[in-house]
């Protein structure tokens, strides 16, 4: 029996893991790419042609461990936070080790997709492609759209009055590639999305000055977080997940934004928004505060109007002879050569699950890809071909047109709840909430319960723990012998590029685990009680009790009397409390401490009385 064939439209990171997925079910993929190397918009190219994407010179990606496909981890010796040459570095390994090379079509565009006569019998599609002007038109039974989202820049001149007498010169972000030639300039950069902010920082320090312009402000997150860890691991837990799922967004909102305040005062440094934090993608700086503080980047509320040479803002502030200005006013998509089959407006599509059009007769497409997660790329559209190719192979099954119209539409209606109302909140996911969605239709969401119970050292690192994309190839199609290993051994690959140098620490197996930070407070009408349920013990909900939790969970910790600053050691085989004695208006906090069990429970002065239990939680 012939394989079927599949399209594969661009050979950026969605269109490598597109062909892989192809393989592995079996498939026969064959991928056209406009451009002359693989890596899309991860290429970088000093001159980029009309609608390929383009990046600036320094761009680093997210961190390492989260931004690889979930059975080919990057190697450890690479930084957490990749650049954009190493990243090529590796996705060159990938497309070698998988042996994709020999089914990329370079310098080849396609044209043209329409449906092939009896396509509502066979799913095929007509596919025209033009190389070195040569047209050419091939069938296939299934096409995957991995073009992404970032080919076309949206550059609104219209609402920027008097732009086109300005004499300096003007482009959007896209068009930048690095700073030498902006040395001694005074510059304007519109827009406080993570391009904006990158530009706007690397910009003053050749710059004379530095204006970034915003209309509504944003948060600021950090890419080096708690006790120097990737916020990437810090975040995306599926602890952090279930936390989502049982507090408030408001109680959310409001830890977010005491920690990000906590590092700077947002009011004070002009970039306070009138959102929340989860109401806006996130913008990610560490070093934007520094150059705010010391004046290289004055942050400016949106512009009014422009003159020939000066920036009239809103606030009526004017800012005179400026040289450049800098749109990172982010981008738009569209699918001319589906000639009308997924129709886009104001970034907007109907697509179920973000991926195939639900008015098909035969469910022969898909959009890989085609996603902004509050997260990482990568992993997502890989999960999204995996179960994509399964469509096409006729091993998964798509439920009712009316019931995916019902999905796109309540998805919809979130977005339009949760998030500020722009053209970039359009195709929102959150990290694990969407890969969890997707695995779940292919068969490969982590069972807890069942790893809690059959390998409780797993289960653990899967709970508490990155959410790393090994996590989806512990179970169902294309399980792989090297998850558990993977996951078990994910930490240490985040610290070994950083042990450069030795130091005393370095023997100490502790060293590298992450901080718990458990608070729990006692008032005069409730016992003390933590959620030890979460460990997989059970006990009656916490009545009256404020506690949070981050991190993963070690073998040992200390009881810190945050009255008194004493310490004492407590083990896990102590950590079930009876709750039989009253305590009045008492603060205490977990640190994790060591990697030995240790002999003895806190003293009964600072705890109430303790119950053995035993748990076995080495990492």
């Amino acid at each position: 029996m012939l394989k079927k064939r599949i399209a594969v439209i661009g050979a950026g990171v969605s269109g490598l893991g597109a062909m892989k997925c192809c393989l592995d079910e079996d498939l026969e993929p064959t991928c056209f790419e406009r451009n002359d190397d693989i890596g899309g918009l991860w290429k970088f190219q000093e001159n980029a042609s009309e609608k390929i994407p383009s990046i600036y010179k320094s761009v680093t990606i997210n961190i390492k461990e989260m931004m690889c496909f979930s059975d080919f981890p990057i190697p450890d010796n690479f930084p957490n936070y990749v650049h954009n040459s190493k990243l090529m570095d590796y996705l060159r390994m990938c497309a070698k080790h998988f042996d994709l090379l020999k089914y990329i079509r370079f310098k080849t565009e396609v044209r043209s997709m329409r449906k092939h006569p009896g396509f509502s019998v066979s799913g095929q599609w007509d596919v025209v492609m033009e190389t070195d002007g040569k047209q050419e038109s091939l069938v296939f039974d299934g096409v995957l759209v991995c073009s992404g989202h970032h080919t076309e820049p949206f550059l609104p001149l219209q609402s920027f009055p008097g732009i086109e007498t300005f004499q300096g010169c003007y482009f959007h972000s896209r068009e930048y590639k690095s700073p030498e030639e902006f040395t001694g300039k005074r510059v304007l950069v519109v827009g406080l999305g993570n391009s904006g902010v990158d530009i706007a920082v690397e910009l003053s320090r050749v710059a004379t000055q530095v204006f970034l312009s915003t209309r509504r402000g944003a948060w600021i997150l950090h890419h080096v977080w708690d006790n120097g860890y990737p916020m990437d691991t810090s975040f995306f837990t599926r602890f952090n997940s279930f936390l989502q799922k049982i507090l408030t967004i408001a109680t959310i909102n409001s830890y977010l934004e005491k920690t990000l305040n906590s590092r700077f005062n947002h009011a004070h440094y002009g970039l306070q928004p009138r959102h929340r934090p989860l109401s806006q993608h996130p913008t990610v700086s560490d070093d934007l505060p520094n150059h705010i503080i010391s004046e290289k980047v004055q942050v400016k509320p949106n512009v009014k109007e422009f003159t020939e040479a000066d920036a009239i803002f809103e606030d009526g502030t004017v800012e005179e002879n400026v040289d450049v200005v800098v749109f990172a006013t982010r981008y738009s998509f569209s699918f001319s050569f589906l000639h009308g089959l997924i129709e886009v407006a104001n970034n907007e599509v109907s697509l179920y699950k973000l991926m195939f059009p639900p008015a098909l007769e035969r469910p022969t497409l898909a959009v890989i890809g085609l996603i902004q997660p509050l997260g990482i790329v990568l992993p997502i559209a890989e999960l999204q071909a995996r179960w994509a190719v399964r469509v096409f192979a006729g091993l998964s099954k798509l439920p009712s047109v009316k019931t995916m119209m019902a999905e796109i539409a309540q998805r919809k209606k979130a977005m339009e709840q949760r998030y500020v109302k722009t053209a970039r909140h359009t195709i929102q996911v959150d990290h694990i909430e969407y890969m969890d969605e997707i695995a779940a239709q292919l068969g490969v969401k982590p069972n807890l319960l069942l790893l809690f119970l059959s390998d409780p050292k797993l289960a653990i690192e899967v709970f508490f723990g990155p959410c790393t994309p090994y996590q989806y190839r512990l179970q169902g199609p294309g399980k792989w012998g090297g998850a558990r290993r993977a996951i078990l051994t994910q930490r240490e690959r985040i610290i070994k590029p950083l042990k450069t140098r030795g130091t005393c620490e370095d023997s100490h197996p502790s060293a590298w685990l992450s901080w718990i930070i458990l608070q729990f407070r006692v008032d005069d009408v409730g016992s003390p009680r933590l959620p030890w349920q979460l460990l997989g013990m059970e006990t009656t909900p916490p009545h009256r009790t404020w506690w949070e939790w981050q991190g993963t969970l070690p073998l040992a910790m200390q009881l810190q009397d945050s009255t008194t600053g004493v310490c004492r050691p407590l083990a896990l085989d102590h950590v079930r409390n009876r709750a039989t004695q009253q305590v009045s208006k008492q603060s205490f906090t977990c640190f994790s401490s060591c990697s030995q069990s240790l002999s003895s429970p806190p003293e009964r002065h600072l705890m109430p009385e303790w119950q053995y239990w035993s748990l076995v939680a080495d990492p």
